[in-house]
């Protein structure tokens, strides 16, 4: 059973975070947890010439604002994770954010959760917000599975993932167009099976107002106002329908 596995946890972290790398391996030291580290890109240190796989102006019409370095950076990590987890031949992974909290139970309780959710599948573990909640699963240590039929939930700081599916999320979530989080849920989209818990595996440390991605005022500062911004209510207005859509018969 997978719940007898001990699941990698891949920790991903940039190098000019080291406060937030220190405080999380101490937590993982006092409570057993073995960490492989993923070397996240910092997306301020890359020219914005040098970006891989982006549609800048998709990006702009889809969140009514341009992309911001911090953002392209965590996309890069995330699929420098899922990489590693393809590589390394293990079949499932989690893969955190250095701003969650660990707990002791983490393991046992994802591991139980990839014993009742389909094959090549993602579970997030972690939300800012869960609504509208279609339950699929309850996993033997009482966690319930399903998916939410309104979002984005937001946070991709804690999600369980197999190896089928970060495969297919490689190829399938590029090019960049979404910060990473929305990018993950759009089953419709990449048409692999993403799942939420209904309450968080873990909560956010005390470290995580210290964003290393951007501050509430870098976004309003960039955000197209008006006119300008109907191309992103007419996204999301069609992103709110394919994703009830999905909740019920994906």
């Amino acid at each position: 059973m997978a719940a007898d596995r001990q699941l990698p946890v891949l920790l991903i972290n940039i190098e000019r975070a080291a406060a937030r790398r220190q405080l999380i391996e101490g937590q993982a030291l006092e409570l057993g947890i073995s960490l492989s580290p993923i070397a996240g890109v910092d997306g301020g240190a890359v020219p914005q010439e040098m970006w891989q796989d982006v549609d800048l102006n998709l990006f702009r019409r889809r969140n009514g604002r341009p992309m911001i370095s911090g953002e392209y950076g965590c996309y890069r990590s995330h699929l420098k994770a899922l990489a590693h987890l393809v590589d390394s031949g293990q079949d499932a992974a989690i893969i955190i954010e250095d701003d969650v909290s660990l707990s002791p139970d983490l393991v046992a309780r994802a591991a139980a959760i990839l014993d009742v959710v389909p094959a090549d599948a993602v579970v997030k573990l972690v939300n800012h917000r869960v609504v509208a909640f279609r339950e699929t699963a309850v996993s033997a240590l009482g966690d319930h599975v399903g998916r939410c039929l309104f979002g984005p939930q937001g946070s991709a700081a804690c999600y369980l993932v197999t190896r089928g599916a970060a495969q297919k999320l490689m190829s399938r979530l590029l090019p960049m167009s979404l910060p990473f989080d929305m990018a993950l849920e759009r089953v419709w989209n990449h048409q692999v099976p993403v799942l939420s818990v209904k309450e968080n595996l873990l909560d956010f440390g005390t470290l995580r107002q210290d964003t290393m991605i951007a501050h509430r005022a870098d976004y309003r500062q960039h955000k197209l106002r008006g006119w300008k911004k109907m191309p992103t209510h007419l996204f999301r207005t069609r992103e709110a329908f394919l994703r009830a859509q999905a909740g019920f018969f994906v």
